[in-house]
Formats: structure tokens, sequence, C-alpha cells
């Protein structure tokens, strides 16, 4: 079903509500009106509640809480027209105005970013293909080899174990030496078949992740992906040191201030992907090119307006700035690649 659909089930449940529920509640408006808040107790002054800040009348209505459901997804929507022009055009000062504490016209860091998230995912799956594990053949045929092949090789390890204690003996090796040579034969057709294992890099969780890959790659990118989207998050505290490297041991700029700025702009290149993958899907291809020039550009603006810093240390800043981003994402992907891969 579509969202379309979903916010039209929602509008006509909310409608169909009130004509069934006009004036319940104690009101006759569908509120309650109480003198003192229901949450805490205190006496109530004005629509909500200075000590607790809950609203003063409760709706206690079908048709009210569709309403609220309503007003919550568009009172998102019309923040996050406001928020976006600015998160594109002047990053720096929507970051600056957020740490400032000028918030109630924009989407918090952490709502855009995980908003950005769903946007990405969801457009990764529409241009990319969704994976379907139970039809997929070609993955069924390669977990087959991979199996196969293990199994094969502690057979040929046997095998020659057993010609050795045989040759140490003196006894007729023939038969041994014909199953050995039929045990390689075919191994090595498994690994023609599905893909040889590479030389070790030293790391054996990174070992098991280039086997698994490059013996089922469509699962390994299933699993990849599922475990990028679960621990999107961590990108945040991955990412915020990086940038207190910029201004080590500012007394104007502190973690919060940073991580302000890394959640903000991870947004921004969050939805900048999903723009270029829709432009490569359309067959747009120069224009997801230069969607490629546009972090550099934009991270150089949120740094002048968000620090306030001169254009040459703002030029200086945005050099180290992509060598750190790229070093926050190395770890992030070959930390999702080993959790895949354990998993």
């Amino acid at each position: 079903m579509s969202e379309a659909q979903v916010l039209g089930d929602a509008i006509g449940a909310g409608l169909t509500a009130r004509a069934f529920e006009p004036n319940a509640g104690e009101g006759s408006d569908g509120h309650t009106h109480e003198s003192a808040c229901l949450n805490c107790s205190t006496p109530l002054i004005g629509s909500h509640c200075h000590n607790c800040g809950q609203t003063a009348h409760v709706h206690r209505t079908l048709g009210a809480f569709f309403h609220d459901l309503l007003h919550g997804v568009f009172h998102f929507e019309g923040k996050i027209w406001r928020t976006l022009p600015m998160l594109i055009f002047r990053p720096g000062r929507l970051t600056r105005e957020y740490i400032d504490g000028r918030r109630a016209s924009y989407v918090s860091p952490l709502a855009l970013f995980l908003f950005s998230v769903f946007v990405m995912f969801a457009v990764i799956q529409q241009t990319s293909g969704e994976l379907n594990l139970g039809k997929d053949e070609q993955v069924q045929i390669n977990v087959g080899l991979s199996k196969g092949a293990n199994e094969v090789e502690k057979s040929l390890k046997a095998s020659r174990a057993k010609l050795a204690e045989v040759e140490a003996k003196g006894g007729d090796t023939d038969d041994l030496e014909t199953q050995i040579a039929q045990q390689e034969r075919a191994l090595a057709a498994m690994h023609r078949l599905g893909g040889e294992k590479l030389s070790s890099t030293g790391f054996s969780v990174l070992d098991n992740v280039i086997d698994e890959t490059k013996a089922n790659p469509k699962l390994a990118l299933y699993k990849m992906q599922s475990h990028a989207y679960k621990y999107s998050w961590a990108l945040v505290p991955l990412s915020v040191p990086f940038l207190w490297l910029l201004f080590p041991f500012s007394r104007r700029f502190h973690l919060y201030d940073h991580t302000v700025f890394v959640t903000y702009s991870l947004s921004f290149m969050t939805l900048l992907f999903a723009a270029s993958m829709v432009a490569g899907a359309v067959g747009a291809q120069p224009l997801a090119g230069l969607l490629a020039l546009v972090p550099p550009i934009h991270m150089y603006k949120q740094l002048r307006g968000a620090y306030g810093v001169s254009r040459p240390g703002a030029l200086l800043r945005t050099g180290a700035l992509l060598v750190f981003a790229m070093t926050a994402l190395m770890i992030y992907l070959i930390s999702i690649a080993a959790e895949a891969g354990a998993g």
C-alpha cells in the first residue's frame, strides 16, 4: 500500500470517527476541561502546564486521535520544508541557529538524520531491487559451492595425511594418489565457479568477510545493507571526534556544537547520495557526477556559517574534514562488514 493510500485511509478514519462521535468527551469540542494538569496536578494557567509542559486539554475521542496523527504528519512536513532549503543553501546558519536555541521552525538534527536514512535506504531498494533470498537460485548455488568446497578441503587434508602415513610404512599409495588427484580437481572446479579464497590479510574477521563476499556476493550485500541501516546512527559518534580535531581545546565550541554540525551534515550527505542514485537510475549520469562535487562546497559553507571562521581557515578545515569524513566512513564500513560477516 502506498503512502498516499495510508494517508487517505487515516483521513477517512478520522472523518468517520468524528461522524460517529461528534460530541464525545466531557466537552462539546471533544476535549476535557481541567483546572489542574492531569499529568502532575499543577494548577493550570494557559493552554499548557507550566510545570511539565503537557497540554491542558486532553483529547478523549477517536476522531481527535486521528486529528493528532495528521497534525503530527503535517507539522513535521511544515518544518521539513523550512529546514531543507536551509540545510541545502545555508547549512552553517541552520547549524548555528539550532545550537543557539532558535529551534521552533526547524526539524531537529536527529529527527532529520533518521528521516534521511529512511529515504536513502528506500531509494536503494527501489533503484537496485530488493533481494529475495527465498527465490534467488544463484544465492543457493553459491552457498552450496562454498560449503562443498570446505568439505572437499577437509577430505583432501585427511587424504594427504593418510598418504604420508602409508608412505612412511612403505605401503601401496596408488589408490590414495588417484583419490587425492580427484579431490584436487573437484576443489579447483568449485573455486572457479564460486570464487577462490583470497590471500590472507592477517585479520581473521576481515578474511572471513572477504571469503564470504567472494563466495556469495549477493548474500553479503544484503547482510551489509541490513546492518548499515540498523547501525546508521553510529556514524554520528564516529565522526564527532574527528570534527573536534579541527578546533582542539576550543573554549568557544564544545562537543554539543560538533554533534549538531555532524548530524546535520550527515543528513545532507545521505539525501545527496539518495539523489545521486535516483539520477543514475533515470539515466542522468552527468547530473550524478556533478552531485559528487557538492560535498566539499557544502562542508565549506557549513564550517563558515556555523563556526564563523575565515575563508582561508574554512578552506584548510574543509580539506582536513574531507579526509576525516572518508576515514570515519571507512571505519564504519569495515565495522559493518565485520558485523555482517559475524552474523
